[in-house]
């Protein structure tokens, strides 16, 4: 691994370890759904919301709504997304960088 010039000390970050390993998108991915999950788990306590009632909200399973908040399941499309976010008065907000 290259050394950063400007710092001998420091290594590559963690962005390069990530890519040289091949699995930049998948950690990049893991960590963005767990913000999302966070996020929306800590709207539901702020709005005093059960998973039930919050289910209610996104005209959703509670099922569903646990893979939503569970960040090892990467399989919630964007629309159900928007719906969580709708259902804490919350939106979601995506850009290519």
């Amino acid at each position: 691994m290259p050394v950063n010039p400007d710092h001998p000390n420091l290594g590559p970050s963690l962005d390069d370890f990530l890519r040289e390993e091949g699995i930049l998108e998948e950690a990049t991915a893991y960590a963005v759904k767990s913000v999302i999950a966070w996020q929306l788990q800590e709207e539901m306590k702020k709005n005093k919301l059960t998973k039930v009632e919050m289910a209610k909200r996104m005209n959703t399973t509670r099922s569903q709504l646990d893979r939503v908040l569970n960040p090892e399941d990467g399989n919630v499309t964007l629309e159900t997304l928007y719906r969580a976010a709708r259902a804490v008065g919350r939106k979601v907000q995506f850009q290519l960088i």
